[in-house]
């Protein structure tokens, strides 16, 4: 395709992308399933074939994806979540996969590497898809952290998992032994590269006076840590994750104007948004029905296995939590369960499934029909279902909240601006002195009155529960900035073990009896 039709297609999609934003709002269906669904009738305004490349997928859109949700997160909230995050997407991931792959081999007769493929491919869930949905539902913070820890990590364990199939595909042979030393090399050797080069990327960024540039350095860092990982035969996505974790919380910091930080989370969010655009229209048109509804009864199946896969994954796994973290509520899991959207990574991965592998086309078509079932079906379902769980009930007191606490947040931000400011000599000490108290009034004004809040009854604070999940909230930050602060007294040997242990198992205790935010 040359460049002049590149144009023009991309035209006729931004179009449709409009259209499908604006009809999407109106109906309140989520964009993206909206987006897959307008995909289907595309192909005939295009005057040539566009389909999804699977090098498109995996060398661009994927790093970009990652990158931008690794510098949104925070990571001392993923730390308070990790146990969690850990099991569904480590050994949830492989069983699932095992689950699929066992009742597609006897549901359809499938050797084992071609049911091994699907099981991976059908085990992977779309972080895409259900972030969404929480853009536009709030839901609890444990909870959508949870989530998106889980899909960002699961994306590695499945192109890992992947890889690993086309190599006994290729070669043959290959042990459980070799199969596990292989999986922990792929990830800790992400993990490496990922840290080098996230740690590398922060003094480059914090010489660079503009935020141009540095926005440039930023795209160089996502890309390229991609494409290292590849070359040294480790996971890509593992070292985006890992170099978007750590440039997004030791990087983007308070030493950062507000000016670069904005301009840089906005480029990131566009482009964000932009890819999974082109992602889910590409999906819509990569897809067709008839070649569907001639293998819908084997897409059904496997829409069923991967839903068995996922029941005997998540409940399980999330009981085990109980003995080592916080329990995670069953409400909490019936939407972990019933979200299992899948997504643009589990076409991309059918879509490089090897050419000579027996049947691949077939393959290929259910993959393809579990992810528009799953998009549209579940895609539709899914607010209807955290609405029905009642994981959006917000009262008017914590929203009073919130909203005071966004006045502090602005407030105080302005003032470190303000400072930065007047040390750098920009702003006069006299014009200093009014804007600040001009913001120190504002300030006052919320402490005051979140302090008569917070200083109210429980059961006013909170009506039913009794328990105010704000208070909940700063007690949890404020006991893991104490259990910080011990391990580090401890690395630097300035406190004994033995105290650090038990002072941070009573720390522990505490934690577990904080209800969940």
């Amino acid at each position: 395709m040359d460049v002049t039709e590149l144009v023009k297609v991309s035209i006729i999609l931004l179009l449709v992308a409009t259209g499908v934003a604006m009809l999407s709002r109106r109906l309140r269906i989520p964009y993206v399933t909206g987006l897959v669904l307008a995909g289907l009738p595309i192909t005939e305004l295009l005057s040539r074939r566009v389909g999804l490349s699977p090098t498109l997928v995996l060398d661009l859109f994927l790093p970009i994806l990652i990158f931008e949700a690794g510098i949104n997160t925070d990571v001392s909230r993923l730390r308070s979540t990790f146990k969690p995050i850990a099991l569904l997407a480590g050994p949830g991931a492989l069983l699932s996969s095992g689950i699929i792959a066992v009742l597609l081999k006897f549901g359809l007769g499938l050797d084992w590497i071609p049911a091994l493929f699907v099981g991976v491919m059908l085990a992977n869930t779309d972080t895409v898809s259900m972030i969404a949905v929480f853009k536009d539902i709030p839901v609890p913070s444990r909870l959508s952290t949870i989530v998106e820890g889980e899909t960002l990590f699961n994306d590695a364990a499945a192109l890992v998992s992947f890889n690993l199939i086309v190599q006994v595909y290729s070669t043959g042979s290959l042990t459980f032994v070799e199969g596990i030393q292989q999986l922990l090399f792929i990830s800790l050797g992400g993990c490496v590269v990922g840290l080098v080069l996230g740690y590398l990327s922060i003094p480059v960024f914090a010489r660079l006076d503009d935020a141009l540039s540095s926005l440039l350095l930023t795209v160089a860092v996502a890309l390229g840590t991609f494409q290292a990982g590849q070359f040294l035969g480790v996971s890509g996505p593992v070292a985006v994750v890992v170099a978007g974790l750590i440039f997004g919380n030791l990087g983007l910091s308070r030493n950062t104007s507000a000016s670069s930080r904005i301009t840089l989370l906005s480029f990131w969010e566009y482009a964000s948004f932009t890819v999974n655009t082109f992602i889910f229209l590409l999906i819509g048109v990569e897809i067709n029905l008839v070649t569907l509804w001639k293998t819908l009864p084997a897409i059904l199946l496997a829409v069923l296995a991967y839903q068995v896969g996922r029941v005997l994954t998540v409940y399980p796994l999330l009981a085990v939590v109980r003995w080592i973290d916080r329990p995670i509520p069953l409400r909490w899991q019936h939407l972990l369960f019933l979200g299992n959207i899948k997504g643009s990574l589990s076409m991309a991965l059918a879509l490089s499934l090897p050419a000579t592998l027996p049947g691949r086309e077939v393959l290929i078509a259910i993959v393809f029909g579990c992810v528009l079932v799953s998009l549209v079906g579940q895609g539709l379902s899914l607010p209807w279902v955290v609405k029905r769980l009642k994981l959006t009930k917000f009262s008017e007191i914590q929203q009073q909240v919130e909203e005071l606490q966004a006045q502090l947040i602005t407030g105080k931000a302005a003032q470190d601006e303000l400072d930065s400011l007047l040390k750098s000599g920009v702003l006069p000490k006299a014009v200093y002195e009014e804007m600040r108290s001009g913001y120190q009034v504002r300030i006052a004004g919320a402490e005051k009155t979140l302090r008569e809040l917070y200083n109210r009854r429980p059961d006013e604070v909170e009506g039913e529960s009794g328990k105010s999940s704000k208070l909940e909230a700063i007690r949890r930050r404020l006991l893991l900035a104490e259990k910080g602060a011990l391990n580090e007294a401890m690395r630097k040997r300035i406190l004994s073990e033995e105290i650090v242990r038990g002072r941070i198992q009573t720390l522990d205790e505490q934690l577990l009896k904080l209800e969940d935010d």
